[in-house]
């Protein structure tokens, strides 16, 4: 997936997101567990708004996203507030840092966007292999419920002064996967004219045990499962669940010790 045109209209579109909020409670669960600084990895973190905010709380950032055009908006931030966030355009399952880091984040669903367990596991080991031993790891997925109950096979509309977007969903029950179009309509800034671009991506559901299992099977012990970004416990109906784990076994070639 490029997002080249989403990456375009990103922030505005998720201009009602509350990543302060997110920001407050990660750096709040990197605390409670001896993280109050350091080296931060940001997998999945698109234009960077994210991560930027927990630089401001006292984090490096090395900021990584598959999509080229989401990390040239992050970029253009950088240089626009002279940040000094390292940002790296590779794959959660192909991940590959200079070093080490003592934590890392993945939110707003990056880990739905993995096709597979295989990956996701892969994606898992690769943020343990490169994770200080005792590192913690932050990250959140849509559940099944959200995808059956609340993105289903629905339309979803967003009319802003900039953009025009039709978001799209086909629901697969047998395995919860959906499969999203978008069609964005940008105006055309010499003119009252809107011109239609079209993207599509899926998002791919995993249980919880299924998390966890493979959080073990890459190096982690899973320490916190939430309902959202509070502190809350998980209910049936929780549409999204943060998970902090923590790094317990170092990986040797595919192996632990």
């Amino acid at each position: 997936m490029s997002y080249d045109v989403f990456a375009s209209v990103y922030d505005i579109l998720t201009e009602n997101v509350n990543y302060q909020q997110f920001a407050d409670r990660i750096c709040s669960l990197l605390s409670q567990n001896g993280i109050d600084g350091g080296l931060l990895l940001d997998l999945g973190c698109g234009t960077g708004t994210l991560s930027f905010l927990l630089e401001e709380k006292g984090y490096e950032i090395i900021g990584v996203d598959p999509s080229e055009d989401m990390l040239s908006v992050a970029n253009e931030k950088k240089y626009e507030t002279d940040s000094p966030a390292v940002f790296l355009c590779q794959s959660g399952e192909s991940l590959d840092l200079f070093g080490t880091v003592d934590a890392a984040v993945c939110s707003l669903d990056t880990i739905n966007h993995i096709e597979s367990t295989e990956k996701v596991k892969e994606t898992f080991r690769r943020i343990s292999l490169f994770m200080n031993m005792g590192g913690i790891f932050v990250f959140d997925i849509n559940t099944p419920y959200k995808h059956k109950k609340i993105l289903g096979n629905n339309v979803f509309f967003y009319d802003l002064d900039e953009v025009y977007c039709i978001w799209h969903n086909a629901f697969d029950e047998n395995t919860f996967k959906i499969d999203i179009d978008l069609d964005f309509f940008i105006k055309n800034e010499d003119n009252d004219d809107y011109k239609r671009f079209s993207e599509s991506f899926s998002e791919y559901s995993y249980d919880i045990c299924i998390i966890n299992e493979m959080l073990q099977d890459s190096g982690f012990e899973l320490i916190g499962c939430y309902d959202d970004y509070t502190d809350n416990e998980v209910t049936y109906n929780s549409q999204r669940v943060t998970f902090v784990a923590k790094k317990t076994k170092t990986i040797v070639e595919g192996e632990y010790k």
